[in-house]
């Protein structure tokens, strides 16, 4: 709606035809694996039989998710026909409800992220989640990290990526935006996942700023009003954050390992949100920041990337 409003009173943004194709997947990936993006093969629809015909050609396992939902949400993996029949009954397919169904792409996920100045990329971002998204979102004995990396522009083998990500915006029409696309690199090499024509969620912006020394948001403000950003990124640190869940459903009752942690890591720590005892836990799915979590940064990734791992294994939330 607000697309067609900017439209219809000719104001400059994000058009009708990009924000559908940044909202529907099936309709997105139709568009860039037309341009050469290549993508997992996937369908929309609405019809039972067309997607177990899709599944029977593809193969499982399968990944079915509404067609407009952002990153893990509303998302079932499904190794079998009855397993899928179960989810597109929750789904309500056959009663009016259209789905994405996509091909499992096996691989390491991550995201690439920029401020896009007409058309161009004025500032990017590369992003890894440990362990992939869905797994995170399921697991409650993981304390998912995902950290971005001061190699961007450094490491050969981020090329693609940006190759990719350019590509991805030139074909969806992307102008100026922050944006936010997820790729996968297993097997099958570089896959295209999804975009949003949005910047990424659980505060990311703020691990960009502390890694690259940057107000991002005084960035994005010059690149909408003026046409332009006001400084170069540094890339000297790298920025990650960690979920920490409680071990148990409940109320929280306390945590063990603080003091280790603080006297190890004290000065790459950012900032740290540790709900008081007697809060109300919230359950695994609900993301990386629903109870406590902690955010560092360093200037080596691989060392930023032990010292996440440490405090995962040393911090306990209690829960009762």
């Amino acid at each position: 709606p607000a697309a067609q409003a900017r439209e219809e009173l000719g104001i400059p943004g994000t058009t009708v035809r990009t924000a559908f194709l940044c909202r529907d997947k099936p309709a997105m990936k139709e568009v860039l694996r037309e341009g050469g993006v290549a993508c997992a093969a996937s369908l929309g629809s609405d019809d039972l039989e067309e997607i177990l015909a899709f599944a029977g050609s593809v193969g499982y396992p399968l990944i079915v998710k509404p067609r407009s939902a952002a990153g893990a949400s509303g998302t079932d993996r499904v190794d079998s026909d009855e397993e899928l029949r179960a989810v597109l009954e929750r789904a309500g397919v056959g009663r009016g409800a259209s789905v994405a169904v996509e091909e499992f792409v096996e691989g390491h996920e991550a995201f690439y992220d920029t401020i896009t100045i007409g058309g161009r990329v004025a500032h990017d971002f590369i992003t890894h989640y440990y362990p992939n998204v869905l797994e995170a979102m399921r697991t409650r004995w993981i304390s998912p990290q995902f950290v971005t990396t001061n190699r961007v522009a450094s490491a050969e083998g981020y090329a693609p990526v940006r190759e990719m990500g350019h590509r991805v915006n030139e074909l969806l029409g992307i102008h100026t935006s922050a944006t936010h696309m997820e790729w996968f690199a297993g097997p099958k090499g570089l896959r295209f996942s999804e975009i949003g024509c949005r910047p990424a969620g659980v505060r990311t912006w703020d691990l960009y700023a502390a890694a690259n020394e940057i107000d991002i948001y005084r960035e994005w403000a010059a690149a909408v009003t003026l046409g332009r950003t006001t400084r170069p990124l540094s890339r000297r640190f790298s920025a990650g954050m960690i979920a920490l869940r409680p071990d148990r459903d409940g109320v929280i009752r306390g945590y063990t390992g603080l003091d280790e942690v603080q006297a190890r890591f004290g000065p790459w720590i950012m900032d740290v949100h540790l709900p008081p005892e007697g809060t109300p836990t919230q359950p695994v799915e609900a993301g990386y920041m629903a109870n406590a979590w902690l955010r560092m940064k360093h200037p080596d990734y691989d060392e930023l990337r032990s010292m996440l791992d440490a405090v995962g294994q040393i911090v306990q939330v209690r829960a009762g």
